[in-house]
């Protein structure tokens, strides 16, 4: 977590309201070290809000239900 880039942004840019735009946030996590990381800890935990690793809770679920 201390070398992941959401650390230097504003947290609400990773849980917009419903229907607004996730664009920003999978922009930072493009550019995050510990992108794969984050995938990985929000899959395995079931998180199911905001944007994690570059990828909004459907993308998760459909990574989910392949596994």
């Amino acid at each position: 977590m201390a070398e992941a880039l959401c650390a230097q942004v504003d947290t609400d840019v990773f849980f917009p309201e419903q229907g607004a735009s996730v664009q920003m946030a999978k922009q930072v996590c493009r550019r995050c070290n510990v992108q794969q990381e984050c995938l990985d800890y929000a899959v395995e935990h079931k998180i199911i809000h905001g944007v994690w690793g570059g990828m909004a809770d459907r993308d998760r679920r459909k990574i989910r239900r392949a596994s």
